[in-house]
């Protein structure tokens, strides 16, 4: 960030001039489509004098060890408690959809279609309307997938109420009856934003808004600790919603995470194997079937191995060519998701009503597709010699009878009329070729495409991952359906393939993507070409545009620091994006001053200098954070005079009084209350004050000040002088300092190249990740 913008805050005044969704470096975001304002997460430790009496006071080995196990608990816990919300939300999900479609198919077997119709839009309608609801007036931020969120914290932002227990109950409900309503969105996302908030809480020692509520937690008092927990927390989301456990770890790692270590890794693997022994011993209770419908359908897993895959060098043609349309489509869907949702933005700041209108229009356009479209299907006689029940009546399957007479179904209801997850085991089930007619595929694969666009983006928890693994299965088997006799591969696994095509078009993921196909399938014999198919995807799509989640990341306005440095940053260095005025602490500084400044700026880190007598010439002793000197204005800890505290600062203070509080929570200097005897005081701060903080020269490369930036996880980066005749700080750099905007507006003349540079990045952006 410049110096004059070196603010993590910004003025709650400006928020009606920054709606806009273009300025992606502001400090103002979208969260749910409430404009909040945004800071950057402390994963630096900060140094200073109280901190070493601390330690040394605490260095005993007892309490170390006592910190490694409370990590493991804390992730043992993380994923019980995602391992049983995964499975609630799977069992309301079956139980609700379960019910309705029972109801409406009996009423359509007695020929009672009107009826039957207007029972099924009705209770989509509500189900639609009551999650809308909940999201608009009590929790907005739980509105959407929730994956954005999470990406933009692990990277280092923090926005308000992201992770608040009301986001979590919100996010739990509201998903479940959006998912019921038939919509088109998936749970996936919504679950690693349930699980992701769950680590949070854990992590702050429950829903306190100030400190953590449980003192046995205080141990976790950095913003660093809570990220570790919040990563294993969005692995432990995927394993849920997939029962994928590497597949989770890896999905953080590939998509998520800014930056691993070896230690985290073996906590999320840890925290993703207890969610499947969870899930295990909960899914083999519901085999006795005290579960309701739970259990009759395709939830949590599709078991659709086969028991011999074999692929011959014929196959490889149609499986290239599977991935080259799937970065072609995975591409088009996100431009088009992309011009939709900048659409709904601007009906959703109409206000709630507008909201709630635009979710019952989608509940009801997407009800009379589902009901109105397979009547344009010609009923097929059920096929001889199979061992599932034709036509289902009652239940999950691959032959609904609909309006169809006995020994007859409608295979186009048998994908529309059904939840998401029993549609992708239809299309994914192993000798089923003659199952479906290329007709009915075709319009469900059309349908499905624009109703996942269309369904996204409204005030409800909804996810991309399952209607975009649906699409890319139905466009899979209709490419299988249209190779015939000349490719070997079953047509359920061109639907395999197909859905890791297009998950790689649209989400750009690769391992992750072959991971989770080959758990949510148990078919290893698949990864050769899932791995083939997932690479030529995401090559063919990054030629056009970015993947879908950094998409919806500037959409709500975070500045996501990306992991690579653009060329343009070589031709400038760190003193070229510094502003002034710079606000600096003397070290023993007048209260009056450290108010007015406080009050006046939004800045965060304020350099800290000794002058003389204190030194003999000024020279930079660190950087002291506004939150440590909220907390010195509260305890009112004053000098009378201008001389360094000779006072043990162990005995006033204790290093819990340090600790941060729970995510989005702001303090705020106006709450402090001084008497005008204490505004001319003085506080000493060099016992608070961090004595090793990062500087970098003004003569640094601007990239190669973002490649120590961003993989030291830093907020603040002070900038020192070439010449020691003049002040020993020149300025700060900030996340606001490294977004492309920011430089763009100090050096209008690099925005002619910078075109040519994003012209040219577009097509080459996938050797990036090659090289």
């Amino acid at each position: 960030m410049a110096i004059n913008a070196a603010v993590d805050e910004t003025d709650p005044l400006l928020a009606k001039r920054n709606r806009t969704i273009s300025k992606s470096t502001s400090q103002l975001a979208l969260v749910g489509s409430r404009v909040c304002a945004i800071e950057s997460l402390d994963f630096e430790i900060a140094e200073n004098e109280l901190l070493n009496q601390d330690l040394r006071a605490r260095s005993d080995r007892v309490e170390f060890f006592g910190y490694l196990i409370l990590k493991w608990v804390l992730c043992f816990i993380i994923g019980v408690l995602s391992g049983c919300v995964g499975f609630f939300f799977n069992l309301a999900i079956e139980n609700i959809a379960g019910v309705k479609f029972v109801v409406t198919s009996n009423m359509m077997l007695a020929n009672r279609y009107l009826w039957a119709f207007g029972v099924f839009a009705a209770s989509n309608l509500v189900l639609t309307m009551f999650a809308a609801i909940i999201t608009a007036f009590i929790a907005p931020e739980a509105a959407g997938s929730g994956i954005p969120e999470v990406k933009a914290y692990l990277n280092g932002i923090d926005a308000p109420e992201i992770f608040s227990f009301r986001t979590l109950v919100i996010k739990i409900a509201g998903c479940i009856t959006a998912v019921s309503s038939s919509l088109h969105v998936g749970k996936a996302g919504p679950m690693l934003h349930t699980t992701a908030c769950i680590a949070s809480l854990l992590g702050q020692g429950g829903s306190c808004k100030y400190r953590p509520a449980c003192r046995w937690l205080r141990c976790v008092k950095n913003d660093r600790d809570r990220r570790d927990l919040v990563t294993c927390g969005a692995g432990a989301g995927i394993a849920a919603a997939f029962r994928a456990p590497i597949g989770g770890v890896l999905f953080v790692l590939e998509s998520l995470s800014s930056w691993w270590r070896s230690t985290l890794l073996w906590r999320a693997f840890f925290t993703t194997a207890v969610v499947l022994v969870v899930l295990r011993t909960l899914i083999d209770f519901c085999k006795s079937g005290k579960c309701g419908l739970f259990g009759k359908g395709g939830l949590i897993m599709f078991e659709v191995t086969a028991e011999s895959v074999s692929y011959h060098l014929v196959d490889l043609p149609p499986v290239i060519f599977l991935g080259v349309i799937g970065g072609i489509l995975g591409s088009l869907y996100n431009f088009l998701l992309d011009k939709v949702l900048r659409f709904y933005i601007h009906i959703n700041e109409k206000g709630r009503a507008y909201k709630l209108l635009l979710a019952a229009c989608v509940s009801i356009f997407t009800s009379c597709c589902l009901f109105g479209l397979p009547w344009l299907a010609s009923c097929r006689p059920c096929p001889g010699g199979i061992s599932e029940a034709c036509p289902t009546i009652g239940r999950s399957g691959n032959f609904k009878k609909f309006q169809c007479s006995i020994d007859h179904y409608n295979d186009l209801a048998s994908l529309f009329f059904n939840t998401i997850d029993d549609t992708i085991r239809n299309l994914y089930s192993a000798g089923t070729d003659r199952a479906f007619s290329k007709y009915s595929i075709l319009l469900f694969f059309v349908t499905s495409y624009f109703l996942g666009i269309v369904s996204y983006g409204l005030v409800a928890p909804s996810g991309l991952f399952m209607p975009v693994i649906l699409t890319g299965a139905t466009y899979g088997r209709l490419i299988g359906m249209l190779m015939g006799s000349n490719s070997t591969l079953d047509h359920g696994l061109f639907a395999v393939l197909g859905s890791a095509s297009f998950l790689s078009g649209s989400m750009r993921m690769t391992v992750s993507v072959s991971v989770i196909l080959l758990e949510l399938t148990n078919n290893l014999l698949l990864l050769p070409l899932v791995m083939v198919v997932a690479l030529i995807s995401k090559t063919v799509a990054d030629c056009f545009n970015t993947n879908i989640y950094d998409m919806l990341v500037k959409l709500k306005g975070f500045p996501l620091l990306q992991r690579h440095v653009d060329s343009y940053m070589g031709q400038l260095t760190v003193g070229d994006v510094v502003t002034a005025p710079l606000q600096m602490f003397n070290g023993v500084e007048k209260v009056g001053n450290i108010v007015h400044i406080l009050k006046t700026t939004g800045h965060n880190g304020f350099p800290v200098i000794d002058k003389p007598p204190f030194s003999e010439s000024p020279v930079l002793y660190g950087l002291v954070l506004r939150m440590h000197l909220l907390v010195l204005l509260k305890k009112r800890c004053f000098l009378s005079s201008q001389l360094p505290s000779q006072i043990n600062t162990s005995e006033q203070f204790s290093a819990d009084d340090f600790v941060k509080g729970s995510s989005g929570r702001r303090d705020s200097i106006d709450d402090i209350l001084l008497t005008a005897e204490e505004m001319e005081m003085f506080v000493d701060l060099h016992p608070f004050t961090n004595t090793s903080p990062y500087t970098v020269v003004e003569t640094m490369s601007l990239a190669k000040a973002h490649l120590l930036f961003h993989q030291i996880s830093l907020r603040h980066l002070l900038v020192i002088p070439m010449l020691n005749s003049r002040m020993p700080v020149v300025g700060i750099l900030t996340r606001h300092d490294f977004m492309p905007e920011h430089v763009l507006q100090l050096h209008p003349f690099l925005v002619g190249g910078m075109r040519k540079l994003l012209q040219f990045k577009k097509s080459t952006e996938f050797l990036r990740d090659i090289c």
